[in-house]
């Protein structure tokens, strides 16, 4: 670790500060999401309109991944961040004044949600990128713990405040709400100091590599890395098999069940309070000193979460909440040690281009996922979905201990792969390693 980067890891309040202001900014967006989507359910009333803001919100994400993480590894993270954040708040005035001038139209929400999609695209692997640089290597797992329970929190309180506040304000007061807590993520940026790679700071005005030649260099670099590869490669099938669990939520409960809305948000409301449980154990406890053991653990628990749901007879509804509730702690159990692993392991001048490119190719497998979950459901039940989804699940777990490549992606890239070339790797980008030794869970 450099002098310089040594020094802004000597403490977290700057850190903290910034997520906290983060935090604030993602509470706002999550209840104008909620807004969004329930007027453009009022309005159209359109399964296909519907489908079609999934679709915007979750493509430009998809297939701007590779490209942007270039651009975050070339510019500054921070004004990145601000850029992105602010950006997002001004299209927000924008439709707020269509509002209240009451003009709006449906392809302006469409527009608002692209923007955001986009903001979310350059937001995301600028702030996890930044997070590796700002907090010391030993703490990562702990702030994903942290992170966690804000995603299940979101989860909670989101579609309640939401509902909360169209009751009182009208739609562009609503509106507001975003572009108030967007000043709580902006305004830190403008005063805390938020470190680059070291070695791009070293580089500062050198030659440096084309965009493409940038490109090129960020999936070679993930592409000679078997652990790295195998542990995308987990990513995208727990997307694939778990991810249209989600949508198919509704129809477990009101066919097989035969429920309401009253006993789908039990089981949201599990799953979340599961999310948060989940991170608060992982942020006392910090997991296993091998990060990647801690987040096996959780998949086999996940896996067995979900074929908990799938199984539970259709007189026995509380064993589906269980299911729901296990599901939940599991997978903030899961998801923070990788997230961990992805920011210490990957060289911290790659982390934009990697962390973009992997976010990318775990997404794309949803839509596709929702795509063969549907026909699969209606052919041989609901249920079948989620055992054979929790049952994947549950035995990559169990695999994932005994593939060496997996077990040791956090050791770094060349201790995995003794045939790269020099030529292959950009100046700098060596891995970083954790210092780990072999432990058991």
């Amino acid at each position: 670790m450099s002098t310089a980067e040594g020094g802004q890891r000597g403490s977290l309040r700057p850190f903290f500060i910034l997520w906290s202001g983060q935090a604030i900014s993602l509470y706002g967006s999550a209840i104008v999401q909620f807004a969004l989507i329930w007027w453009l359910t009022q309005e159209t009333g359109s399964a296909t309109i519907l489908a079609a803001a999934a679709l915007v919100g979750l493509l430009p994400q998809v297939l701007l991944g590779p490209f942007v993480g270039v651009l975050v590894d070339r510019w500054s993270r921070r004004w990145v961040m601000a850029a992105a954040d602010s950006m997002i708040a001004l299209a927000t005035i924008l439709l707020a004044l269509l509002f209240w001038l009451e003009v709006v139209a449906v392809w302006h929400l469409f527009g608002l949600m692209f923007l955001r999609a986009v903001g979310g695209a350059f937001h995301h692997p600028a702030m996890q990128s930044s997070t590796a640089l700002m907090v010391p290597h030993d703490q990562l797992t702990r702030i994903q713990g942290l992170n966690q329970m804000l995603e299940g929190s979101l989860n909670i309180i989101s579609a309640p405040l939401g509902a909360l506040v169209l009751s009182l304000l009208p739609m562009q007061g609503v509106l507001a709400i975003d572009v108030v807590t967007a000043v709580f993520a902006i305004i830190p940026l403008l005063f805390i100091a938020v470190p680059q790679p070291p070695q791009q700071e070293a580089n500062r005005g050198a030659p440096r590599a084309t965009f493409w030649q940038e490109m090129r260099l960020g999936m070679s670099y993930l592409w000679s890395w078997p652990g790295m590869l195998l542990l995308m490669g987990v990513a995208m099938m727990i997307n694939l098999m778990l991810t249209p669990a989600a949508s198919l939520m509704p129809l477990l409960v009101t066919e097989h069940f035969l429920g309401d809305a009253f006993q789908l948000s039990f089981l949201h409301v599990a799953f979340g309070v599961g999310i948060i449980s989940g991170g608060v154990l992982l942020g006392i406890w910090g997991g296993f000193k091998r990060r990647i053991f801690t987040s096996l653990g959780g998949m086999i628990g996940l896996g067995f979460g979900f074929f908990l749901m799938g199984m539970a007879p259709a007189n026995l509804f509380s064993l589906a909440i269980v299911g729901a509730t296990v599901a939940g702690v599991t997978m903030a159990i899961t998801n923070g040690p990788v997230r961990a692993i992805f920011q210490v392991a990957i060289a911290p001048d790659m982390q934009g281009r990697v962390l973009s490119l992997l976010r990318s190719l775990s997404m794309v497998m949803s839509p596709l996922g929702l795509i063969i979950a549907g026909p699969a459901a209606d052919l041989f039940g609901i249920q079948t979905w989620y055992i054979i989804g929790g049952a994947v699940t549950l035995l990559m777990g169990i695999v994932g201990f005994f593939i060496p490549a997996l077990v040791h992606v956090e050791d770094g890239r060349d201790l995995q792969n003794d045939t790269v070339q020099e030529s292959d790797i950009p100046a700098g980008a060596e891995p970083v390693s954790t210092g780990d030794a072999a432990v058991s869970p």
